[in-house]
């Protein structure tokens, strides 16, 4: 690895073109740099001054290092000012969600970045454990999850709440269980934990999605309705999805006597000091989320 003191030393010694010129410009003495220029020619192995008393010239391997080396000196030079730059509204900003969650809230994300154009939003949707993981292992800056954190490196908050629904196709007025199992689960990715929360608090039948016969399955959350909408079965979903399905005349949501929300929480990595763009896009989910 090339000192880059040295690096210095030499581009200033071919842009002053005097060696005492350069030792007081860099504070150092004149057998300073000539030691730098003999340290630096003997690790490259190559001349690269051709000395004339007290003047020189570049040979070819001096003139191509000072190309190469004017550059990385400069950026070294501005290190310090870049890495303490931390600006609020550019760069790039990982997202990681729920499915769900993302029908709401990227609308209002995708808004910030119409407003703030060196602002970037990589938004992925994924299931919870792959979320926390992700959140783990530094490949996403905030994750927002349906179920609280369990590794020691990843801190939570509360974010928000958001209802759990009973879908059923459209005209379906009978809601007793044996009516729902003649009827069929349409399974989703996050199915047995939403059935659970909501059906276990309303039927005391219920023993788990596996006891319903499955009679669909998707994985794209705005399709998750389709089978529901052509009376192929009924599912549990948040009342982001549901709110943001198109055919809503060919559904029926209905209220059951014991309300269930799922408790939705932001997740980052645990003493991880985060930039101000993501303390951005932060503020900017919070409201996304709670605004009707």
């Amino acid at each position: 690895m090339i000192n880059p003191q040295w690096l210095r030393s030499f581009c200033t010694l071919v842009e002053v073109g005097h060696f005492t010129q350069t030792a007081q410009r860099l504070h150092m003495t004149q057998s300073g740099v000539s030691q730098h220029m003999h340290k630096l020619e003997q690790q490259l192995g190559v001349t690269l001054l051709d000395r004339h008393g007290k003047q020189f010239t570049l040979t070819d391997a001096g003139e191509r290092l000072y190309v190469e080396a004017r550059e990385l000196v400069a950026a070294l030079s501005s290190l310090p000012q870049r890495l303490g730059h931390d600006p609020a509204f550019q760069g790039e900003v990982r997202l990681m969600s729920p499915g769900s969650v993302g029908l709401k809230l990227y609308p209002h994300l995708l808004s910030l970045q119409q407003q703030h154009r060196q602002l970037i939003i990589d938004y992925r949707f994924a299931p919870n454990r792959s979320i926390e993981q992700a959140v783990a292992n530094g490949e996403t800056d905030i994750g927002i999850m349906s179920c609280a954190a369990t590794l020691s490196n990843v801190s939570y908050e509360t974010l928000t709440t958001e209802p759990l629904l009973l879908v059923t196709p459209a005209g379906c007025t009978d809601l007793s269980w044996s009516h729902l199992q003649q009827l069929g689960f349409i399974d989703h990715p996050d199915g047995a934990h939403h059935a659970a929360l909501l059906l276990s608090a309303n039927y005391p039948e219920f023993q788990g999605v596996s006891f319903i016969a499955k009679h669909g399955f998707s994985n794209q959350i705005a399709l998750i309705l389709e089978p529901v909408s052509r009376g192929l079965g009924f599912t549990v979903l948040p009342a982001y999805a549901v709110e943001m399905f198109a055919q809503q005349s060919l559904i029926q949501v209905h209220s059951l006597p014991q309300p269930v929300s799922e408790t939705l929480y932001l997740a980052t990595r645990a003493q991880q000091p985060l930039a101000n763009r993501v303390h951005t896009v932060i503020k900017a989910t919070q409201a996304g989320l709670t605004c009707p």
